[in-house]
């Protein structure tokens, strides 16, 4: 019987990522294999990088695959070379230039990008873990990321930069047909607007507003400009006397009156918020001068608060980012609306104090009706005791559980550490998330606590703990001597809080440990003779134009801004509730709390605390500087509420 011709089922070619090619040509370049594996590959996620000889293996397979895939589809040049190479040596011997004639020749053996990938498989491992940190696992979750955000998508993740950004949405760009899915056409936006529409010179650009309503230019108040036509210089509310302010329009008339609140950051930010609206309604919508509004106006922007348009709503963004609007889609609630009219009323009348206006169109406009409600205070808000007690634990553990041996990893516990000591200021002293950020280290004292102005109880372990009149309790052992009797050392806290009034406040003996533990972080003596500065302050400062200007890059330490401080704790609050390890520790219902938990959560959960123990209303008032006792006692109804329901609990088990 004649031999049948046979047909050979080959299986498919083995595929390999950009990263794969990248460490093959430092293997042909004689890089070690182990600083290969280092370099290239994470060896949690990618066996073959666990050991030299399982990498060198890996490598050695792979320049095997691309060498037969070149002898079958390079051309006859190439083949006889490789030939000649493998008889010579019993493998091909590569250099960097036949490396590269290789790859040509076998690109069938490159793997595409698809949505579903990993983000390892493609980028770096210090890149994949700065991104697997945000809850970025995959290639399309990263491109769904992005085209949320818009252009500063980075700014949300740790030490990626916009260089680097701009790098991988590019990559991206070139492989949507294979992963499917379209990156937004202003991801890799660097500034606030198209160059058509703006004015200025580098990161300093602006923007004209106006346009369609429907299809606005918009930008905050201090990168927008408005057309000549509508910026107030013949303005029919302008007064004609002798003006107080030298102003020649609108927006330089509002720069002069938020002036006036330069040293008072929270005031300066909430009243340019409520002026730039106006601005932007006025100009856009209205199509009127600020200084021409009338009364039938001021009662339009009132009922525009109410309902904005949609073009002037979105999701919060930086206000560097061409996505930002000045309304969330949460909408503003009666009280905020209010508010706004109540500012927009002031600002006028000061304009006419000045004389920059004839007169105040404000003051005929009702505030819109609200409802006085009982608990002004979210103290629903605070964490139980036993969840705050399981979050410092977590914190704790966090803070111990690496460093020292990859930077990456001791940045991140810098980070926590931070974290901690900010949460604590807040749980443990009741401070504001504005007041952390500004605390400094002179006004940090240590002081004495005479033996009588302490109370004792006895526990049931037969110890006695003793109760300072900040909240501090300490154990003793029943029988021990009390070294230095006659008195007890605490730490106390002097802040300027709100409304410019200042207040000492307690700090715990742990809030002093993670103090120091962050100023060991920073490099700086906590306990020298004359220590000072910032409490907290960040570690590293960005170095986009924004974050200098955010930041005395020439002090020796600065302070975390007020927004970057919340969004410190609350990252931390977030990777609590995520952490793995750390779900064991929490119930559903803790993990649904923690996850709505913001930094001023911290702050309700010490009022609730202070008065579960029997801290006098009084004092608990002067700690957290509320200007009514009757603001205090709203943590003692919220207490008291809590223990009927508890006690109603008990009673129907009993009953059961």
């Amino acid at each position: 019987m004649a031999n049948q011709p046979q047909q050979l089922t080959l299986p498919p070619p083995r595929t390999y990522t950009r990263t794969d090619f990248t460490a093959l040509r430092a293997f042909v370049q004689r890089l070690p294999v182990a600083t290969i594996a280092r370099l290239y590959y994470d060896p949690e996620r990618s066996p073959h990088a666990a050991s030299a000889d399982a990498m060198e293996r890996f490598l050695g397979a792979m320049r095997d695959d691309l060498v037969h895939l070149a002898l079958l589809h390079g051309s006859s040049v190439l083949a006889d070379h490789l030939k000649a190479s493998i008889k010579q040596h019993g493998s091909a011997k590569l250099t960097a230039m036949t490396l590269r004639m290789v790859e040509q020749a076998s690109t069938l053996a490159a793997a595409v990008p698809l949505a579903s990938h990993p983000v390892h498989l493609w980028f770096r491992p210090l890149i994949a873990q700065r991104l697997s940190g945000e809850g970025i696992g995959t290639l399309g979750a990263l491109i769904d990321y992005s085209n949320a955000r818009g252009g500063s998508w980075w700014r949300s993740v740790p030490r990626i930069g916009a260089l680097r950004a701009r790098t991988i949405v590019a990559w991206l760009r070139r492989h949507e047909a294979t992963l499917g899915v379209t990156v937004a056409a202003d991801v890799d936006t660097t500034s606030l607007v198209p160059a058509s529409a703006s004015e200025g010179k580098g990161d300093e650009r602006v923007i004209v507003i106006g346009g369609d309503p429907s299809e606005p230019r918009l930008a905050p108040f201090e990168h927008l400009v408005v057309p000549a036509a509508l910026s107030g210089a013949t303005g029919v509310n302008r007064a004609a006397n002798f003006a107080f302010v030298r102003a020649e329009h609108d927006l330089a008339a509002v720069h002069a009156y938020l002036h006036r609140y330069r040293d008072r950051p929270t005031t300066l930010r909430a009243y340019t918020r409520e002026l730039e609206r106006l601005i932007l309604w006025s100009v856009v919508v209205r199509q009127k001068a600020l200084s021409s509004l009338t009364v039938e106006d001021c009662e339009a922007y009132k009922d525009f608060l109410k309902a904005p348009l949609p073009s002037f709503v979105g999701p919060k963004r930086p206000r560097t980012s061409g996505r930002w609007r000045p309304f969330v889609p949460e909408g503003l609630s009666a009280d905020s609306q209010a508010y706004a009219v109540r500012v927009l009323r002031a600002a006028f009348a000061w304009l006419v104090e000045v004389r920059y206006l004839a007169g105040n169109p404000w003051s005929a406009v009702h505030e819109p009706a609200t409802v006085t409600r009982e608990l002004s205070v979210q103290v629903h808000r605070a964490l139980p005791a036993r969840l705050w007690a399981q979050v410092r634990k977590a914190l704790d553990a966090r803070c111990e559980a690496f460093g020292g041996v990859d930077p990456q990893d001791d940045d991140e516990l810098r980070q926590w550490r931070a974290a901690r000591a900010a949460i604590l200021l807040m749980g443990d002293s009741g401070l504001r998330r504005a007041e952390v950020a500004l605390a400094r280290r002179e006004d940090l004292r240590s002081a004495e606590v005479p033996e009588e102005g302490r109370t004792s109880r006895r526990t049931a372990s037969g110890s006695t703990t003793h109760t300072t009149p900040g909240g501090t309790t300490q154990a003793k052992p029943m029988g021990l001597a009390e070294p230095g009797r006659g008195a007890s050392s605490v730490w106390t806290l002097s802040i300027i809080g709100k409304r410019r009034k200042q207040r000492t406040v307690p700090v715990s003996g742990a809030t002093i440990g993670a103090l120091r533990a962050h100023w060991d972080d920073r490099g700086r003596d906590f306990d020298a003779p004359r220590a000072d500065g910032p409490l907290i302050a960040p570690q590293w400062i960005p170095g986009t134009r924004a974050a200098l200007d955010r930041h005395d890059v020439n002090a020796e330490d600065v302070p975390y801004t007020v927004d970057a401080l919340g969004r410190l704790v609350r990252m931390a609050v977030h990777r609590l509730s995520a952490q793995t390890a750390a779900l064991a520790d929490f119930s559903a219902d803790d993990l649904v709390q923690l996850a709505n938990t913001s930094a001023h959560a911290f702050r309700h959960t010490f009022g609730t605390r202070a008065v579960a123990r029997e801290m006098p209303t009084d004092v608990v008032q002067a700690i957290l500087g509320h200007a009514s006792l009757q603001t205090t006692s709203i943590y003692v109804r919220a207490e008291r509420r809590r223990m009927l329901e508890a006690a109603a609990r008990y009673y129907d088990e009993d009953e059961q």
